[in-house]
């Protein structure tokens, strides 16, 4: 699978241990955003270029880093068509696959460390979306959002 990871200056270290993690499960990795840990990098422009790579294709699922998470989820979060989810441990990830059908994890490099990040990674790319009365939410998600981006 193509999957993106994305991180502002704060998450660089996490969203590498990330990238290695994925390559190693046999997932084709893009990485988008900071550079280094030194250097600042706008959680802003790491979560657009993130979400572009999913809106078009060019990757199915994605990992959004930034300090907290908070900021790169709701970037991620105003692309129309994404769901994504700031998890700070495994069950939580798993929730976001099984009941949301949710495209990108997002967590806090200064909130989890990385033996939970990658635990959650784990959870994020083994479970299946369960569909059936979690299908019915989703596409009311789904409905919601033709009606306010028109």
């Amino acid at each position: 699978m193509k999957v993106v990871v994305s991180s502002d200056h704060a998450g660089y270290d996490l969203k590498m241990k990330v990238k290695e993690h994925l390559e190693k499960m046999g997932h084709e990795v893009i990485v988008e955003g900071a550079v280094s840990g030194t250097e600042p990098y706008s959680y802003v422009e790491a979560g657009q270029a993130l979400a572009n790579d999913v809106i078009s294709g060019k990757a199915e699922r994605g990992i959004a880093i930034c300090g907290t998470g908070i900021g790169i989820s709701i970037v991620v979060n105003k692309f129309k068509g994404i769901r994504c989810g700031l998890c700070c441990n495994e069950y939580m990830a798993r929730m976001l696959r099984q009941h949301n059908d949710g495209q990108v994890l997002a967590m806090g490099a200064r909130v989890v460390g990385q033996g939970v990040a990658l635990n959650m990674v784990d959870a994020f790319f083994d479970e299946q979306f369960a569909g059936e009365r979690h299908a019915v939410r989703v596409n009311d998600i789904c409905k919601q959002e033709e009606e306010f981006f028109k």
